[in-house]
């Protein structure tokens, strides 16, 4: 089924929905043969809400910055489609009447750190592995439903949306499960690209909460009459459904014009991987906690999860509270002066994950594995970045093993990409080249699926060519200290871990 644009006078014109863990934004994107131009015109906070029972996503709020932003895109002259991409695991549940039963809960609430135990009572880690092909995380949906198992809206829930499809619901009246995100759920069978009916069974879950699959490219249909109503857009624009994890949408703009790459999607989380054709389900694997996660056309974005920029966005905010400064040009000039591996950190220590005194955190890590403890602002964002780097390292090889591929070059795409020092630690410490770039890969990902649905563009290839020429990108070769860097990761290697 395709869908003819409501008007040709802005066929080339695409809207991204872009949601991440702090911030919303709609992008306009406009491709034409040797174009690819975005421009933002709406963002919006993304801020949490600490309830009694938990944190949640404030979901109405999301949806309204969405709403507001179709709209300045309706003034600005309107587009072909919608395209929708949010982070994963999430979720919202729907009753019987189709009406949201509470705001999602936030995957970094702590009520599933007890829940994987109960999962694997019925289907034991290396099994659930065998199925999913999932990097275990505690906040992975799986856990997080089993955490849930017995509460009043549970089992009130009729329907499961993940957050995106949650959002194409309430602009469409549609139902569907996007599989790139769905596979992030630890219920999706990593070989079929189905939902694991067996898995669901075994776990208890009616199999008729999970929504058909769509995949990326799909239509998800036209706007509900209030929506146009309130946004100004033609009620014949369609939504059309998008690699709606923004990894995977990230990963279609990695201007890769050759094989043998990896990549590094670097914002929040660092997702560090390679594009393969198929799983590697190995008990190798399944060890050394890589995930195969859907991207579109088949490929598989086998990559690990690391804590990214989390750990400085967080010692920012902490830093803002006590008035130091927070301005990164100064912050990454004063890491550039700092000692090199005076102190490095696990990003990927449980202390990490929560919201809070991330610098404290730092220290302390620092002092219980009998390192010197950072001082200075300079020091702790210069500790960061080369953990980050020899974390990237550790990753990348370790993929490149267990998948039996080479790498040759790194594409280190996100907002990570403005970080020149991340990238030039980066390419160090790998001892490989880093081309950095494009800062805005999720949206441009977005845009150019729709486009391609529109018929504008062609396949994979011709996505990612066409970013490599109309995008700016920085490349960065390695220096040649691989010994410091060797002895580096030996030392981060055998810090002892938490008791």
């Amino acid at each position: 089924m395709t869908t003819t644009p409501p008007s040709s006078a802005f066929a080339s014109a695409f809207a991204a929905v872009d949601l991440g863990a702090t911030s919303g934004r709609v992008i306009v994107g406009r491709v034409g043969p040797d174009n690819l131009d975005l421009t933002e015109v709406h963002r919006f906070p993304n801020t949490p809400v600490r309830l009694p029972d938990g944190l949640r996503w404030d979901t109405l709020a999301l949806f309204q910055g969405v709403l507001d932003g179709l709209r300045e895109a309706a003034r600005r002259g309107g587009v072909a489609s919608i395209g929708i991409d949010t982070w994963a695991v999430d979720y919202g549940l729907l009753d019987t009447d189709g009406a949201l039963l509470g705001h999602p809960f936030h995957y970094r609430d702590d009520r599933t750190d007890a829940a994987a135990a109960s999962v694997w009572a019925k289907v034991g880690p290396e099994e659930l592995y065998g199925i999913t092909g999932l990097q275990h995380l505690p906040f992975n949906t799986v856990f997080q439903l089993a955490s849930a198992e017995g509460t009043t809206q549970q089992d009130a829930a009729r329907t499961l949306l993940l957050i995106p499809d949650l959002l194409i619901h309430w602009l469409t009246g549609s139902i569907g499960a996007e599989e790139t995100n769905a596979s992030t759920t630890g219920l999706f069978d990593a070989r079929t690209g189905t939902w694991s009916e067996d898995l669901l069974n075994r776990l208890s879950l009616d199999p008729a909460l999970f929504p058909a699959p769509r995949a990326p490219g799909d239509p998800a249909g036209t706007l509900l009459p209030h929506v146009a109503a309130y946004t100004g857009l033609d009620p014949r624009t369609p939504v059309t459904t998008v690699a709606s994890h923004d990894t995977a949408s990230a990963v279609v703009a990695v201007p890769a014009t050759e094989p043998d790459f990896a990549y590094i999607s670097c914002g929040t989380w660092s997702l560090a991987g390679l594009e393969l054709d198929a799983p590697v389900l190995s008990e190798a694997s399944r060890a050394a906690n890589f995930t195969n996660e859907r991207g579109i056309d088949g490929t598989v974005r086998y990559l690990r999860n690391i804590m990214g920029m989390w750990l400085l966005e967080e010692c920012r905010r902490t830093w803002e509270k006590e008035n130091l400064p927070t301005h990164i040009p100064t912050l990454l000039a004063d890491a550039a002066r700092a000692e090199s591996f005076a102190s490095l950190v696990d990003p990927d220590a449980p202390e990490f994950l929560a919201p809070g005194d991330m610098p404290a955190r730092i220290r302390e890590y620092c002092a219980r594995t009998g390192q010197r403890v950072p001082g200075s602002q300079g020091a702790v964002v210069r500790c960061i970045l080369e953990s980050l780097a020899l974390a990237h390292r550790r990753t990348l090889r370790q993929a490149a093993e267990l998948a039996g591929r080479d790498i040759r070059r790194i594409h280190l795409v996100g907002g990570g990409s403005r970080n020149d020092l991340l990238c030039q630690l980066t390419a160090d410490a790998t001892g490989l080249p880093v081309v950095a770039g494009p800062t805005e890969a999720t949206a441009l990902g977005n845009i150019l699926v729709q486009a391609r649905a529109a018929g504008l563009v062609g396949d994979l290839v011709d996505m990612r060519r066409l970013i490599a020429s109309t995008q700016h990108l920085r490349h960065y070769a390695p220096r040649g200290d691989t010994i410091a860097w060797d002895t580096a990761a030996v030392r981060l290697d055998s810090a002892p871990r938490n008791p």
